[in-house]
């Protein structure tokens, strides 16, 4: 499993932190996805053999927000 930290620019209300939140946990592989309003991070635990960071990024972009990683870790 790993965990990813996203820096997301542009989110300005709860809405877009949830329906974020709700995007990303609809892709297939990610088994949680936190998105936090106040700081402008989400924090994501996902499979990477079924998906990407650059899938994660693509959602969210999709959303029309701006979105970086900030780190990532493979949990052993």
């Amino acid at each position: 499993m790993t965990t990813t930290t996203i820096q997301i620019d542009g989110m300005k209300c709860k809405c877009c932190s949830s329906g974020v939140g709700k995007r990303l946990t609809e892709l297939p592989g990610v088994k949680k996805a936190d998105v936090d309003l106040a700081s402008g991070q989400a924090r994501v635990e996902f499979d990477a053999s079924q998906t990407s960071h650059e899938a994660l990024l693509a959602v969210i972009r999709g959303a029309k927000f701006k979105a970086r990683v900030l780190k990532s870790t493979l949990a052993a």
